[in-house]
């Protein structure tokens, strides 16, 4: 079975097409690659088997466009898809494991966009363009970002509002980027030699969506990102955590709607609301020495993602190992040293050479007396959705 994994970000597709084998483990990636920057000059890139990488720049206006040119260069290339997973970011309280796309199931993916509005909306079309450019009859299976946060305890998940209010609307804490804390995890265990069930860590995911995570046994304990995407970590754009009398503070001074003081928020805040310049932190860290806001937001940045490490090894009761995945987190060696630095005293030194060496790559960072090991682990969420697309359709094909 040849699954095609789509993971529509909010301005990119990334995608995966896998060869699953008849049991987990015997999977065989055939071709990767992604469009990014959707609009007049999107980039296409791609890479398979028994074929020279191809790349290409025109005009993607937006995920539909995008995906109907990833369904016709496989077309092109003879490649065949049976089904297709799609990361899904939202799941709410409905839906903890992968299904099958139905009418009923992407009406709920639209109405949970209001709490994920950087990324339901691209999922729902990247389903509905995968549908119109493959057919109706492949299979279309939903893997949600929020299931691997459905075991976080109540008194983690509950946020202290009125109880009739909390209950009426559904609100708790969700989590995000359960995805790729899964491969984080899955990674993890290989690395050191353990089980799951023995795997107590903390991760980040640290992109231009950053969060973190406490992981006891192999479950999910707390993670930063809650009700939705928008809390915990500075981001790219987002503010993450803040004061929640500010929103009538700045709607009261600015005279703002709620709408667009959420859209301020998603989409103003973060890295770029503090540097001026940019949201992307190569740039910032290009700039660090004479830019004296961008260095703010570097620090910001950092100051706010070693709070959450101290908090979630006072969560865990210590930890075997931190874990760093996600653009930055994989690839900015200095953001990885300045978070765990002066983390000595819980027992976490980084070592400069390994850390300097290790970017882009799986590899250990920690030094040789770390008490907590850490580790650098390139996220593949494309595979695990393949994965859990191909077991997903098995059990539908069984039952």
């Amino acid at each position: 079975m040849n699954v095609l994994a789509l993971n529509c970000g909010s301005s990119s597709v990334k995608f995966q097409l896998v060869a699953a084998g008849a049991t987990s483990g015997a999977e065989r990636s055939i071709a990767r690659g992604q469009v990014e920057r959707l609009g007049a000059e999107a980039i296409f890139r791609v890479e398979s088997e028994g074929h020279a990488p191809f790349r290409e720049s025109h005009a993607l206006e937006d995920h539909a466009a995008a995906v109907k040119r990833i369904a016709d260069w496989m077309r092109a290339t003879k490649l065949a898809v049976d089904a297709v997973g799609h990361r899904v970011v939202h799941g709410g309280a409905r839906f903890t494991e992968p299904c099958l796309v139905d009418g009923s199931v992407a009406a709920e993916i639209d109405r949970l966009e209001e709490l994920a509005p950087l990324h339901n909306g691209p999922s729902l079309a990247g389903i509905r363009a995968a549908r119109k450019a493959l057919g109706a009859r492949i299979p279309m299976v939903a893997v949600f970002d929020t299931s691997f946060h459905s075991t976080i305890p109540e008194p983690a998940a509950t946020y202290a509002i009125p109880w009739q209010l909390a209950e009426k609307h559904g609100i708790r804490r969700f989590g995000f980027h359960g995805t790729s804390y899964r491969w984080v995890l899955e990674r993890y265990c290989a690395l050191a030699n353990t089980t799951a069930n023995q795997a107590t860590l903390v991760a980040f995911h640290l992109g231009n969506g950053a969060s973190a995570v406490a992981i006891e046994r192999g479950r999910s304990v707390d993670t930063s990102m809650g009700f939705t995407p928008l809390e915990g970590l500075v981001m790219g754009t987002r503010a993450g955590d803040m004061d929640p009398a500010l929103v009538a503070f700045i709607a009261e001074r600015e005279k703002l709607s709620p709408k667009k003081i959420e859209d301020l928020l998603n989409s103003k805040s973060g890295l770029l609301g503090v540097s001026g310049r940019s949201k992307d932190m190569r740039d910032l860290l290009e700039h660090q020495a004479d830019d004296p806001r961008a260095r703010l937001a570097l620090e910001v940045f950092c100051h706010r993602a070693r709070k959450y490490l101290g908090s979630y090894l006072a969560v865990l009761r210590g930890a075997d190992a931190v874990a760093f995945t996600g653009g930055i987190g994989e690839h900015a060696a200095t953001v990885r040293a300045r978070i765990c630095d002066g983390m000595e005293w819980c027992g976490i030194r980084v070592d400069a050479e390994r850390n300097e060496r290790v970017v882009g790559v799986e590899g250990e960072i920690g030094a040789r007396n770390s008490k907590v090991r850490v580790f650098v682990i390139p996220t593949d969420e494309e595979w695990l959705i393949s994965r859990d697309a191909a077991e997903c359709v098995r059990k539908h094909l069984d039952a």
